[in-house]
């Protein structure tokens, strides 16, 4: 059977069709948008991808609104029963106020809207989760961010708890918000689900990376560092950890 991945799409998204050109144009799966409004998930798709944008225009506060939406139920289901699930931005708000990932957002430090390249790390093994199979732990990438509630934010119980499951999957470098510990991607307990701030889907393609104009991509020649987390879901959607 071939692959197929769920993007979600509300009112508001848009980062939905360039997740579907990495997947369709890229990684040649099948890919398909889901609305909002559908209740019933099971059975059709093999990940999900919640994508960036501005869900009910981020009313009252980021990812809010979206989290009560009727597809989130079934998302929340199939996440229960171990499906893949990625969060990018606000994808990643949405995640934490349906409750399947730990914390809170908050505005950034500079109460500004940020989006500009930054450098994350990962503090896991790369089977931690099905996103970073192809990774190893310390290895670094080159990944934009952009929103204005990037600002991520637990109690420090939850922190030590976090740290102690290894929920804390990607952190900044270069902390472009102000999130606690320089948080930057966080998975639940089971490692099915990854929330993630910056955009991995505008880094895929070399051409639109900044190490288009200096050669010296630290992953894959001819790719954007962001495309590693698409290999390593296809990857472990195939079963296989190695490229497909």
């Amino acid at each position: 059977m071939p692959i197929r991945i769920g993007i979600v799409v509300f009112p508001g998204s848009n980062c939905d069709r360039d997740i579907y050109h990495v997947l369709k144009n890229i990684m040649h799966v099948d890919a398909e948008f889901i609305w909002h409004k559908r209740e019933d998930l099971n059975g059709y798709y093999d990940a999900i991808v919640i994508p960036g944008g501005f869900a009910y225009a981020d009313r009252l506060r980021a990812g809010v609104i979206a989290a009560f939406s009727p597809v989130m139920k079934a998302v929340k289901r199939l996440a229960r029963d171990g499906l893949p699930v990625l969060g990018i931005c606000n994808g990643f708000q949405i995640l934490v106020e349906s409750g399947l990932l730990p914390g809170a957002f908050m505005r950034n430090d500079s109460l500004t809207f940020t989006c500009r390249w930054t450098r994350l790390r990962l503090d896991v093994d790369g089977s931690r989760t099905p996103f970073t199979l192809l990774l190893e732990r310390g290895m670094r990438l080159n990944i934009p961010v952009a929103n204005q509630e990037g600002k991520y934010y637990v109690d420090e119980d939850t922190l030590r708890e976090m740290e102690r499951n290894e929920q804390i999957v990607f952190r900044y470098e270069d902390n472009p918000n102000g999130s606690l510990n320089d948080i930057g991607g966080v998975c639940n307990v089971e490692g099915n689900v990854l929330g993630m701030m910056p955009h991995p889907e505008r880094a895929c393609e070399i051409m639109l990376t900044p190490q288009y104009m200096h050669n010296n991509s630290t992953l894959l020649h001819g790719y954007g560092d962001g495309i590693v987390i698409f290999r390593s879901l296809i990857s472990y959607l195939y079963g296989k950890g190695e490229h497909p």
